[in-house]
């Protein structure tokens, strides 16, 4: 505009002098201006090598501790709206049709999911993924609420026992007998006679969710949401190796590199920056 336009009558235009003009072109930006544009570069790098899955909350807890930013999480949430970011929305779950069952268990994890210690409490569901040509793959897990990891995980083309209990034996090593509880839904490979037998041979508990009440499970159905929106949705996926190679990569991102809201939003020492960075 400056070409077309004489610079006195711009002044005039917007009600400042020509000695401000002047002195706003040669300016040094403060201090908060460099930040603030470190931090919506930040924000742009964060969102899209992470395929937008960070909303403002996990936003500022990464810059924290990766960035050593030290910001609060309502100045991250007035930049991501200003540059017009916001997470993936997570779609709703489909209702399943119930089925007669063989074995039935009690509700005793009772939506008690603390644990003070891994193998204590574990939780297992299975989920079904559909490919670009229409077939369908399925993804059996074991979420320890202890660790807070996922602790073991199966594939299969076949939503069946053989997928449940193969999970199952990745496990058996490791659980503590008469201690550990596992925790599933009431599908038929959770109610069937093979899986019953996996649990008495091993000393298993068994808890069990009540009907239609997918909350007594919500952990294990808050990762295979999260995993839909996070990976799943994000991508495309036209054959089963594919998509088993992503759901392997994910898993050890979950485990071990998710910014997660129970880190905090405070703002870290430097202390604790160091010791996540090691």
């Amino acid at each position: 505009m400056k070409h077309k336009y004489p610079i006195t009558q711009l002044c005039e235009v917007l009600g400042i002098s020509r000695p401000s003009y002047y002195k706003w072109l040669k300016r040094e930006p403060s201090k908060t201006e460099l930040k603030r544009i470190m931090l919506m570069r930040w924000i742009k790098e964060v969102h899209e090598a992470f395929k937008g899955i960070y909303g403002y909350r996990r936003m500022t807890i990464f810059l924290n501790f990766f960035k050593k930013a030290e910001v609060n999480h309502k100045c991250v949430h007035r930049l991501m709206k200003i540059m017009g970011i916001k997470a993936v929305i997570r779609r709703k779950r489909k209702n399943y049709v119930p089925h007669k069952v063989e074995h039935l268990a009690e509700n005793l994890l009772d939506r008690k999911f603390q644990a003070d210690n891994p193998m204590e409490k574990l939780l297992t569901d299975v989920t079904e993924f559909k490919l670009t040509n229409g077939s369908k793959r399925y993804l059996s897990a074991i979420y320890d609420l202890g660790s807070k990891e996922i602790v073991a995980y199966e594939t299969s083309n076949h939503n069946d026992n053989p997928l449940v209990l193969n999970t199952m034996e990745q496990i058996l090593g490791d659980i503590k007998p008469e201690t550990t509880l596992i925790h599933s839904d009431r599908g038929s490979q959770y109610t069937s006679h093979a899986f019953r037998k996996i649990v008495e041979d091993n000393e298993l508990i068994h808890s069990m969710s009540r009907v239609s009440k997918c909350i007594d499970n919500g952990p294990m159905e808050g990762f295979f949401g999260t995993l839909k929106v996070e990976m799943f949705n994000l991508d495309t996926f036209d054959t089963p190796e594919y998509l088993d190679r992503k759901l392997k990569e994910y898993v050890d991102f979950f485990n071990n590199k998710r910014i997660t809201l129970d880190m905090g939003l405070a703002i870290p020492t430097e202390k604790e920056i160091l010791q996540v960075a090691a």
